[in-house]
C-alpha cells in the first residue's frame, strides 16, 4: 500500500476523532470516496493503526448502512500503565517495542526524553551482550521495569 495514502487516511482518520471527542462514525465506502481510495486500504489503516494496543475500540458494520466506529478508549494513567504492561508481555521484538513508545509518548505517558532514553536501553547495540535468543525477552523486562517505575511514581 502507498505509505503516503496511509498516512493521509490515519491522518484524517486521527482529525476526525479529534473533533468528535474521542469517536467516529463514518461509512466506510463514503470515506474511501473522500480519499479517493479503495474501501480496502481504509481496513488495512483500521487494522494496522486502531487496535486496541494503542488505545482504540472499533466496531465496524458491513453492508448498506454499514459504518466504522472508532472510540479512543480513555483511561486513568495508572489503569493505562497496567493495560500497557500486560500488552509488553514476557517478550517483545525491537520494532514491536519502538511501535509502543511511540503510542506512549503520544498519549503523554512517556516525554520525549523518556522516549529516547527507553529506545536507546532497548535496540539491539544495547543489549549486544545479551544472547540473541534472550534479547526479546530482556528488552521486555526493560521496557516493563521503566512502566513499573512509572506506575510507582
Amino acid at each position: 500500500m502507498n505509505m503516503i495514502l496511509s498516512e493521509r487516511i490515519a491522518k484524517m482518520m486521527e482529525e476526525m476523532l479529534r473533533a468528535g471527542d474521542g469517536t467516529l462514525q463514518v461509512g466506510r465506502n463514503d470515506l474511501a470516496n473522500q480519499l479517493g481510495c479503495v474501501p480496502s486500504q481504509i481496513n488495512y489503516v483500521i487494522s494496522s493503526r486502531f487496535t486496541p494496543e494503542k488505545g482504540y475500540l472499533v466496531e465496524s458494520r458491513r453492508g448498506s448502512g454499514g459504518y466504522i466506529r472508532i472510540t479512543r478508549i480513555a483511561m486513568e494513567k495508572n489503569a493505562y500503565l497496567m493495560h500497557a504492561l500486560s500488552a509488553v508481555g514476557d517478550t517483545i521484538d525491537d520494532s514491536t517495542a519502538k511501535v509502543f513508545i511511540k503510542e506512549w509518548v503520544h498519549r503523554g505517558v512517556f516525554s520525549s526524553a523518556n522516549a529516547a532514553l527507553a529506545y536507546a536501553s532497548i535496540h539491539d547495540h544495547a543489549l549486544a551482550n545479551v544472547p540473541a535468543k534472550l534479547r526479546n525477552v530482556v528488552r521486555a523486562d526493560i521496557l516493563k521495569s521503566y512502566l513499573y517505575t512509572l506506575i510507582n511514581h
